[in-house]
């Protein structure tokens, strides 16, 4: 097996050594909370307590920098939850990033919708409510278009629309909507994100020492999750433009996008596809929508969800209205994502 070519320490400290570094990075930003429960593994933004509003919080398995914690910070999330590389975070951890920002207006938990997630945020939200009464509401994240069929669409993944969701339902709660309007946003942005990815090569681990499964040189799998899910076809690796029409083909039917529909495209590194690289597939997105009808009214490019070390791209589709403009165009300031 190939030396990894990383810079760490121990490697089952990697996530602890990460958080403490980001920590110091960001301190304008966030701070940990040092409260038992939180185990060292929640960030706090540095504005909350500065008005009553609804809490956010985010999180999910680390490796996927600067997921989840890159967005924490004013009018976004007001603290990240992380568990170990590719695995979701404990109960309790969650139940302390509800009480650390909570002012008395409840708490919304957004992340991925996968199964550990989704039994360990609840469990820390029952512990909120039962502990310190306060109302937590979660949203899972479900953008994969080929994880399932629309019709099955409560077993979707989600992969970088993430941060479509997150961000609308962080400037929901800026704004002072109560919770269940902020969930509301959250799950409408939900609704019309559309995500699709394609790996070259796979993550790896450093605790293993090497990649989390196998891949000859020169294969990519079209449809592959942020963890090594199954994708949906196997082949040697074509080119940019190919490969973004077999994406785009079951992102704009799983809608559907139709011609008039105004859209936010977010094309995403998976860690090592550079952004000349991205700027290529990009190229091809954009003409795409534009042979369809389809405006391109905001696009993102780079790394947002990431996969360590995995070579390959996703792409996000969410088609706009007038509210969701105002929530993704609300101004913003974190280490990650800044907008004025």
């Amino acid at each position: 097996m190939a030396k990894l070519k990383r810079l760490f320490n121990d490697p089952y400290q990697i996530v602890d050594e990460m958080i403490e570094g980001y920590a110091k990075a960001h301190k304008q930003y966030v701070h940990m909370d040092d409260s038992e429960e939180a185990q060292g593994r929640v960030l706090v933004s540095n504005e909350v307590g500065k008005k009553d509003k609804v809490g956010i919080v985010i999180g999910g398995g680390t490796g996927h920098e600067p997921m989840f914690l890159g967005y924490v910070g004013k009018n976004f999330a007001d603290a990240v939850v992380m568990g170990n590389i590719n695995t979701s975070p404990s109960p309790d951890p969650c139940y302390a990033a509800a009480k650390a920002v909570d002012t008395g207006k409840g708490v919304v938990f957004l992340y991925g919708n996968y199964a550990g997630d989704v039994m360990n945020f609840d469990m820390g939200a029952e512990e909120a409510e039962d502990e310190d009464d306060i109302v937590v509401k979660s949203v899972t994240v479900k953008d994969d278009v080929v994880s399932a069929p629309r019709d099955k669409r409560e077993d979707r993944r989600g992969v970088a629309g993430d941060f479509i969701v997150f961000k609308a339902a962080g400037a929901a709660a800026a704004m002072g909507k109560g919770i269940d309007e902020v969930v509301r946003v959250a799950e409408k942005a939900n609704e019309v994100t559309c995500s699709m990815g394609v790996a070259m090569s796979s993550s790896t681990i450093p605790a293993k020492g090497g990649t989390i499964f196998e891949m000859e040189d020169g294969d990519m799998e079209i449809g592959m999750g942020i963890h090594g899910e199954p994708g949906v076809r196997r082949g040697k690796i074509d080119t940019a433009d190919n490969v973004v029409d077999e994406m785009m083909e079951p992102i704009l039917k799983d809608l559907p996008f139709e011609k008039g529909d105004e859209v936010y495209v977010i094309v995403n590194s998976l860690g090592a596809t550079p952004l000349m690289d991205l700027h290529v597939c990009f190229r091809r997105v954009a003409q795409i929508l534009e042979e369809k009808g389809i405006t391109v009214y905001k696009t993102l490019v780079g790394p947002f969800a990431t996969s360590m070390d995995m070579a390959g791209m996703s792409i996000t589709l969410t088609k706009l209205d007038d509210e969701l403009k105002e929530m993704l165009d609300y101004p913003c300031d974190t280490p990650y994502f800044t907008q004025f």
